[in-house]
């Protein structure tokens, strides 16, 4: 059936009678340039009151008003709203909770007081009740790197301020000026994300594992913003390691979206070879790792075809950077952060990330009609084979190691991984930590790992996953949610290091959410094994649990999947693929 289009004033109505906008009002030039945004915002109303400054009543009065959904709109009523009041040197200050990690900023509706004049307020954000209440370069390390979350601001009489643009749960507002009234009839958190669906989802008889699984996908969630960043307070940026664990799990919970292709291209377009991405030669290995993965999930074979001339030279620069069977690699030699003082751990997982992206690069050469760079990748893929360097007891190099086939899973999984269970795990590294352990059948081991690391941060109050982790900081620790009580350590201020030390910690990042894709992948128990999951394989490994259920998202539609387990043992399985999905058991 054709529709018919309508155009009055600057809207388009179709013959159903559906209204769509035109991209800019009819009174602008048709050559102005605009972009638009992909993002979404809604208001949220905060859900308590964690603190103020005055607990006599005479300073700050009707705090609770400010719990009361509001509309954003300024009256003349006045009624029902919050008043701050500086006398005799008192700075009044109040502590709002919104009840979850979001990225956006806050929104402050004023009313009547009798001096007209613009008032000063303060504003701190915080991912932590310690991070809002702190000050820039303190002890703790409280910053403004990357997106301003301490800064002074002017409100309107009888107006509506909107500031901010940073990750946060925790506001804290101060009035600045002395002998001044500030009535707050609404303070609003400023929510902006993707309105997207997820589709993908896990569900077992665990509840603490379905809480990790919904938490690593609202992570990432958070952090595919007009690009896909690495943290949402902290980097804000687009670094290519961090985006492997985030597209798997994209594509576990949301299918295609183009924030993912949109990143990659940023990346590739400013990297011109024979620069590493990011400054990072992992990085640049990791860019080949996603388009394989990628390419496998969604089949998008047009896609692929504009990365050619780009892959082609990034996987002779690869090649290049061999010497005597071992990779040469330069460029900053990083896998992750708390094995950056481990060189010989470093590289042996550079040299297990060359045969992965060697051989991943052959896939695609395949594909892009490249026979010859294919046997090239293959050659030299072969050739790195024949050297086994010691992971030196580093779990991230001993995971690479085993994913290449360098070394038996099992083997890296008992000698290195799994020695001290937890401890010495990453949240960036723990996803192939994960992987490791699957691949050597170790399935109840990395179900603890992900109940007892990736759960412990949610005991602390965790509403997204962390940029790292550690389980001894718990031991005396008081949750992020709180004020820190005289004896306790501050979890978010009292540890870290490298480039997130303190305060500076990110409380959202994105590299944490590996436990999504991977109770996905293994659990559930979904595998692609034709590209754009025309053929998948559905093979549970249930470990302790007694039933799972949920989605996978494939090109084609939604694949349902519920296992469960008889009192015999066997494990039953119910699976309905939409149509051009064949399924293996």
């Amino acid at each position: 059936m054709k529709q018919y289009l309508y155009f009055i004033g600057f809207l388009i109505f179709t013959c159903s009678g559906s209204v769509i906008a035109q991209k800019l009002p009819p009174v602008f030039d048709q050559n102005t340039q605009f972009q638009k945004d992909s993002r979404v915002r809604q208001y949220l109303t905060p859900k308590r009151i964690v603190w103020t400054s005055d607990k006599s009543g005479k300073s700050i009065v009707n705090v609770q008003s400010l719990l009361i959904p509001g509309n954003g709109q300024a009256d003349l009523v006045h009624k029902n709203f919050c008043t701050l009041i500086s006398k005799d040197g008192d700075i009044p200050g109040i502590l709002l909770d919104f009840g979850m990690e979001i990225q956006g900023g806050i929104q402050l509706v004023t009313d009547q007081p009798a001096n007209q004049k613009p008032i000063r307020v303060r504003i701190r954000f915080g991912e932590s009740v310690s991070e809002a209440m702190s000050d820039i370069d303190t002890i703790q390390g409280a910053t403004n790197d990357h997106a301003m979350r301490d800064f002074t601001t002017q409100v309107p009489w009888l107006g509506t301020m909107q500031v901010g643009n940073s990750g946060f749960r925790f506001a804290r507002i101060d009035l600045v000026d002395t002998d001044r009234e500030l009535q707050l009839k609404e303070v609003r958190a400023i929510f902006e994300y993707r309105d997207i669906p997820y589709l993908g989802s896990f569900k077992s008889n665990d509840e603490r594992l379905n809480r990790i699984w919904n938490t690593g996908a609202y992570t990432v969630h958070l952090n595919m913003q007009e690009y896909l960043w690495d943290g949402i307070k902290r980097d804000r940026l687009v670094w290519v390691g961090d985006m492997h664990p985030e597209v798997m799990t994209i594509n576990s919970v949301f299918g295609k979206n183009e924030v993912v292709a949109k990143s990659l291209d940023q990346a590739r377009d400013i990297t011109p070879l024979p620069a590493w991405m990011n400054g990072i030669s992992a990085y640049s290995m990791w860019w080949i790792l996603i388009h394989r993965d990628l390419y496998k999930n969604q089949g998008d074979l047009a896609y692929l075809r504009k990365q050619q001339k780009y892959l082609v030279g990034l996987l002779d620069l690869l090649i290049q950077k061999t010497r005597d069977n071992k990779e040469n690699l330069d460029g900053t030699r990083f896998l992750d952060w708390p094995s950056s003082e481990n060189p010989k751990g470093i590289h042996a997982g550079l040299h297990a990330m060359m045969v992965m992206t060697l051989e991943a690069g052959a896939e695609l050469c395949t594909i892009l009609d490249e026979p010859a760079q294919a046997a090239k990748c293959r050659a030299t893929a072969t050739q790195l084979k024949l050297y086994v360097p010691d992971a030196n007891g580093s779990k991230q190099a001993a995971a690479l190691l085993a994913l290449s086939g360098l070394v038996p899973a099992e083997k890296a999984n008992a000698e290195v991984i799994s020695q001290g269970e937890c401890e010495r795990f990453s949240t960036f590294y723990g996803y192939y930590m994960l992987q490791a352990k699957a691949k050597a059948k170790d399935y109840d081991g990395a179900l603890n790992c992900i109940r007892n690391y990736w759960g412990a941060m949610l005991d602390m109050g965790a509403t997204t996953f962390w940029e790292d982790f550690d389980l001894a900081w718990t031991k005396n620790a008081a949750p992020i949610d709180e004020l820190v009580p005289e004896g306790k350590d501050d979890i978010h201020g009292d540890f870290g290091a490298y480039c997130y030390k303190n305060l500076r910690h990110s409380l959202c990042h994105g590299w944490a959410s590996g436990p999504t894709a991977w109770l996905t992948e293994h659990v559930l128990g979904v595998s692609i094994m034709e590209p754009g999951c025309k053929t998948i394989q559905v093979k549970p490994n249930l470990a302790d649990l007694k039933w799972v259920e949920g989605t996978y998202p494939t090109p084609m539609g939604i694949v349902k999947i519920r296992h469960e387990r008889q009192a015999d043992g066997s494990i039953k399985s119910t699976i309905d693929a939409p149509k051009g999905v064949k399924v293996l058991r």
